[in-house]
C-alpha cells in the first residue's frame, strides 16, 4: 500500500478528518502532526473512509494516532498493523500511538494489547493567568521578582524573530547538557531542536501563535502553541534565559493571559521527566487526559 508523504497542503484534508470527533489530547492537530517531519518520514492513506497517519524513522514504522473516521472499522486497524508489520523487520515495534481513553476499549475487543503512556495536563485556563489564592503563591512571588527586577517588553511572535529563538534555543540547550549526563534527555533536547525549527520555519502556515519577552532588546523568552478545538489551546513550547530569576513564571502567565477566548490550556505531557511533572503539577491541574499505546494482538 502506497503512503501519501505529508506536506503543509495536506491540511485540509486532516482537519476534515480531526473534526469528526471531539478530541482531548494535544497529538490531535495538524500542527503537531507536521513539526515532527524533522525527525520522522510522515505519510498518510485513506483506508475505507478513515485516516491513517504513519510516522517511520531508522528504528521502524508506527502510526501517531488511531484511525480517524466517522465510523470506526475493525478492518482498518487490521489493514494499519499490516502496513506496519510490512515496513518493520521486528513486528513488535509495530504500534499506535496515543490512543484515547474512549477508544480503548475497542482496540482491547478486537484483540489488541493496550498500555498508558504519558498523560496531557489539563488546566484551567483562569487559574494560570491569574495565579489566585495560596496554591500559587509561588508562581505570584517568582512573576513579581522578574516584574520588579528587571526592565522588558513582550508582544506576539513574528516571524522575524525565527533566528533570535533559535538562538535562544542553543543556549538554553547547551546549559541544559551541562546539567545532565542522561543521554536520552540530552538526545531529546536534540530532537526539540529540530521540531522547532520546524515548527517556526512553517509558524504562519500551522497557525501557530506565541509571545516572546524581551531584556536589553534581546529576546529572552518565547512561548507559541496552537488551537486545540473551541475551548482548548495548547502550549507546545516555552523556553527562557534560565539566568532570568522569575521569567519562566512570567511568560507562562502572561501567554496565558492572551489566550482570552479559551477556557482550557492544555500543556502536553512531561515526556516521562520527573523534574518536568513536578512543575506541571505544581500548576494545579484540573484534570489528566490519559493516552494510551496499542500493540498486536495477544
Amino acid at each position: 500500500m502506497k503512503l501519501n508523504r505529508l506536506i503543509l497542503k495536506d491540511h485540509r484534508l486532516f482537519n476534515r478528518y480531526l473534526a469528526l470527533a471531539p478530541h482531548e489530547l494535544a497529538a490531535y492537530s495538524f500542527a503537531n502532526i507536521y513539526i515532527w517531519r524533522s525527525l520522522y518520514d510522515i505519510g498518510w492513506v485513506v483506508i475505507e473512509n478513515s485516516l491513517c497517519v504513519f510516522f517511520r524513522d531508522q528504528t521502524g514504522c508506527f502510526m501517531y494516532l488511531g484511525p480517524l473516521a466517522k465510523e470506526k472499522r475493525p478492518q482498518v486497524v487490521k489493514q494499519a498493523f499490516a502496513v506496519m508489520d510490512s515496513i518493520n523487520k521486528n513486528k513488535d515495534i509495530s504500534r499506535i500511538e496515543n490512543i484515547e481513553e474512549g477508544d480503548l476499549e475497542y482496540y482491547r475487543a478486537l484483540g489488541y494489547l493496550g498500555r498508558e503512556k504519558y498523560p496531557d495536563y489539563l488546566c484551567l485556563k483562569d487559574d494560570l493567568a491569574l495565579l489566585r489564592g495560596n496554591k500559587f503563591k509561588s508562581q505570584r512571588a517568582s512573576c513579581n521578582y522578574f516584574i520588579k527586577h528587571y526592565d522588558f517588553d513582550w508582544r506576539k511572535l513574528k516571524l522575524a524573530d525565527k533566528d533570535s529563538c533559535l538562538s535562544l534555543f542553543n543556549s538554553w540547550a547547551a546549559l541544559r547538557k551541562t546539567q545532565s549526563s542522561d543521554d536520552l534527555y540530552r538526545g531529546m533536547l536534540e530532537d526539540n531542536r529540530k521540531v522547532i525549527k520546524e515548527a517556526l520555519d512553517n509558524y504562519k502556515q500551522l497557525g501557530l501563535e506565541g509571545i516572546v519577552v524581551r531584556s536589553d532588546k534581546k529576546i529572552k523568552a518565547f512561548s507559541f502553541g496552537y488551537r486545540l478545538n473551541s475551548d482548548t489551546f495548547c502550549i507546545l513550547y516555552e523556553i527562557t534565559d534560565l539566568s532570568v530569576k522569575g521569567l519562566a513564571q512570567f511568560i507562562f502567565r502572561r501567554f496565558c493571559r492572551e489566550l482570552e477566548d479559551y477556557k482550557y490550556i492544555n500543556i502536553m505531557d512531561d515526556s516521562g521527566l520527573e523534574n518536568l511533572r513536578q512543575v506541571k503539577l505544581s500548576y494545579k491541574p484540573r484534570r489528566l487526559i490519559p493516552a494510551y499505546i496499542v500493540t498486536g494482538d495477544a
